[in-house]
């Protein structure tokens, strides 16, 4: 039996998917949510990503970016990249909703 690299399953999920749902979870969810925010800073989709912000649990994590954004490690439209709600319905317009950021080069900020 052989077993897939988590790389060989990220790449199969990003090329079924029409969209990326994170949901509370742990480190494999943060691979997998970070692996899609940097795919589409490269360029690799321009599929939406949301964030299932159930009981706020990823308020923490957004502030986080916001730091960085202070701080200039990410670019201010990168924001962008992710949508959030705390309700499925919500969530789901949001995603509908979604307009992709241009295609750019990547540049480190």
């Amino acid at each position: 039996h052989v077993v897939p690299s988590m790389h060989a399953r990220k790449a199969r999920m990003a090329e079924l998917s029409d969209a990326f749902i994170a949901m509370p979870g742990g480190y494999g969810t943060f691979d997998e949510l970070f692996e899609s925010i940097s795919w589409a800073l490269l360029g690799i989709h321009q599929k939406p990503i949301g964030l299932f912000n159930v009981a706020g649990y990823f308020d923490a994590m957004l502030a986080c970016v916001e730091h960085a954004i202070a701080e200039g490690f990410i670019a201010p439209e990168h924001r962008q990249l992710t949508v959030s709600a705390d309700q499925p319905a919500a969530l789901l317009d949001a995603l509908a909703q979604y307009i992709p950021l241009p295609v750019r080069p990547w540049r480190l900020t």
